[in-house]
């Protein structure tokens, strides 16, 4: 089953862009009268069949399509400080949209040692991820928000700040099975105190990942796991 993303399909025939037409027909090989599905992002699922197969307008027209196709049984939101090495943080953005997010805020914190970022690039990553896992979602990337400016902003349903201080905290399958989430993760050198008594006067509350300390990008990814274990 080939996949290509396009996010704006309207009416019964279809025009890849160039990108995808190119992949399509000098990579994949494929050529008229073969069946691939189209994905929108939102949800959209498309069947389609190609009907030209011009490397840089590859033409297709629509057989049928479901809209709000396998929607996730909950909303994740994980705000989480970018790491230092990139293939870390890009790491994480692959397999949380493989097992399951909804929306990712690169969250800058006091001690976060990247504050900027190549947005563009970290969405293809999160294109191709859905690509991979033949979902017809894509994640929201929310543009890098200092954690101040974070907690003002007012979030849905369970709200939970992982870290390592040694302070009473909930485990993630004690949290209520809500159906949404706002998650905090740290950098590498873990929230500033002031950062965490902030975040638990916003209302988040102290969750603990395990004994074992983990790196940044393994916790989002530990996490995004255990939601979608706890809402299955």
């Amino acid at each position: 089953m080939h996949l290509f993303y396009t996010p704006e399909i309207t009416g019964d025939s279809h025009i890849l862009e160039e990108q995808e037409s190119k992949h399509a027909i000098r990579v994949l090989r494929l050529t008229e009268g073969d069946n691939v599905i189209l994905i929108d992002g939102i949800g959209g699922w498309y069947e389609a069949r190609i009907e030209g197969e011009h490397p840089k307008a590859c033409v297709l027209s629509i057989i049928s399509h479901s809209d709000n196709y396998k929607p996730l049984p909950y909303q994740l939101h994980i705000a989480i400080s970018p790491t230092k090495n990139m293939d870390r943080f890009e790491w994480f953005l692959e397999k949380a949209t493989e097992i399951g997010i909804s929306r990712v805020t690169p969250l800058i914190c006091k001690r976060s040692e990247r504050k900027q970022l190549k947005m563009d690039r970290l969405d293809r990553i999160l294109v191709s991820a859905m690509k991979q896992s033949l979902k017809a979602f894509k994640p929201v990337l929310s543009d890098p928000a200092p954690m101040t400016q974070f907690l003002k902003q007012k979030q849905q349903g369970t709200l939970g700040i992982a870290h390592c201080y040694p302070l009473d905290r909930l485990s993630l399958p004690d949290l209520e099975k809500s159906g949404k989430y706002t998650i905090l993760v740290g950098p590498e050198g873990d929230f500033s105190e002031e950062e965490l008594e902030s975040a638990i006067t916003a209302g988040y509350r102290p969750l603990h990942l395990g004994e074992s300390r983990l790196r940044t990008e393994t916790a989002g990814v530990h996490i995004s796991s255990a939601i979608s274990i706890l809402n299955s």
